[in-house]
């Protein structure tokens, strides 16, 4: 796995863990804000074929 694909991997597992706690503490707006980082990093990841299992879709 090189560098780019471990990153981006990376920053997805950090911004699905951000986004849950964001709901679970009611943060509307801040979920709202890692909700759109999450799909800006997942389209990012099918543009260069990198596959993200997609635990919270």
């Amino acid at each position: 796995m090189d560098a780019f694909t471990a990153g981006l991997l990376q920053r997805i597992r950090t911004t699905e863990t951000d986004l849950t706690r964001a709901r679970e503490t009611g943060d509307d707006f801040l979920a709202d804000v890692e909700q759109a980082e999450l799909d800006d990093l997942r389209r990012l990841a099918a543009e260069h074929g990198v596959e993200v299992s997609t635990a919270m879709a």
